[in-house]
């Protein structure tokens, strides 16, 4: 064989033997899914923000993390359930009814999710209703009658809208128009007069507010009375919430409201290592973590993992938990 074929065998044997090396690193590495909600809430935010933390190790752990926008809370955790999404984030009351299979048309029809489990609890959501200035709206009962975005089915907000609306006897008629718009188009539709009403369970401050509230006329309106009273009494993951005045412009005074916890959900399927990394790639930066929004300066890890959650801890997550002797 001569030296120029001697050469060509060695470079095709080093090109097989690298191009095998890259496919097992390709085989052994693991890519996560995770659930988010509209870009303009603090959902999306919250999922890029473990997906970044995630990410920084990849090269040790072998986990790729994405966190696409997605429907909300009803719609991540039906992704989870048909194995779409592995982990997600939905909203306190959401969490406890599917995994009692309750209150929402697909959660009855598909029955109680018992492999549903949590990982932890982020920041609170006050139920957050806006109003344009001139639509004569100063209290929740005066939404009857009002063009009102009820938000997408399989938002967790429109959940909560149709829980209260149950209890108020309210149909979709009681509104002159009930929208149907993406929590990210609201705010533009309220200022563009299509509108009179947005309403939104999210952290504060909200990027979603803070555009309805400064590119037009609009203000933050209560929601309190006997109805939510019962309705925080007998639910174990709703409280009563304050939106601070001064936050948004035209809301000068604390507005009261109700509200529940934005939580990280996956299934009992998902694999335990996977969810330990995920979790780990959390608190191991928690300082990092909490500077990423403004509604999470005030996160406890301690209560992260016991407040707002009806599903039992994953097994990945109670093994961290346990190591850093929080459980």
């Amino acid at each position: 064989m001569s030296l120029k074929s001697k050469l060509a065998t060695t470079l095709l044997s080093s090109a097989v033997g690298l191009s095998a090396s890259f496919g097992a690193v390709a085989a052994e590495q693991t890519y996560v899914t995770i659930g988010t909600g509209g870009q303009t809430g603090v959902y999306y935010v919250v999922g890029q923000s473990i997906c970044r933390l995630v990410n920084r190790g990849t090269d040790e752990h072998g986990i790729k993390c994405t966190a696409p926008s997605t429907g909300g809370s009803v719609a991540n955790i039906n992704a989870i359930r048909q194995g779409q999404q592995d982990m997600g984030m939905a909203q306190s009351d959401w969490q406890n009814y599917a995994l009692k299979g309750t209150t929402h048309k697909s959660f009855e029809e598909q029955g109680a999710f018992k492999d549903l489990r949590a990982l932890f609890a982020v920041h609170n959501e006050p139920f957050t209703v806006v109003a344009r200035a001139d639509a004569g709206v100063e209290s929740f009962d005066d939404l009857v009658g009002k063009r009102v975005n009820l938000q997408n089915p399989g938002s967790g907000t429109r959940g909560t809208m149709e829980v209260l609306m149950d209890k108020k006897g309210w149909t979709r008629d009681s509104f002159k128009l009930a929208a149907e718009l993406k929590a990210s188009e609201q705010a533009q539709a309220l200022c563009d007069n299509k509108i009179d009403v947005m309403i939104y369970s999210v952290g504060h401050p909200s990027g979603a507010i803070k555009e309805a509230t400064t590119s037009c006329d609009a203000k933050v309106i209560p929601v309190t009375g006997a109805i939510i009273d019962k309705l925080i009494s007998e639910n174990a993951y709703y409280a009563p919430a304050t939106i601070k005045g001064g936050m948004y412009k035209g809301s000068e005074a604390d507005v009261l409201t109700f509200g529940n916890a934005a939580t990280m959900v996956t299934s009992a399927k998902v694999d335990a290592d996977t969810v330990y990394l995920v979790v780990k790639s959390v608190f191991d930066n928690f300082a990092r973590f909490k500077k990423l929004h403004p509604a999470f300066a005030n996160l406890n890890p301690k209560d992260m993992i016991a407040n707002g959650l009806s599903a039992p801890l994953h097994e990945g997550a109670v093994r961290y938990y346990k190591e850093k002797g929080w459980m």
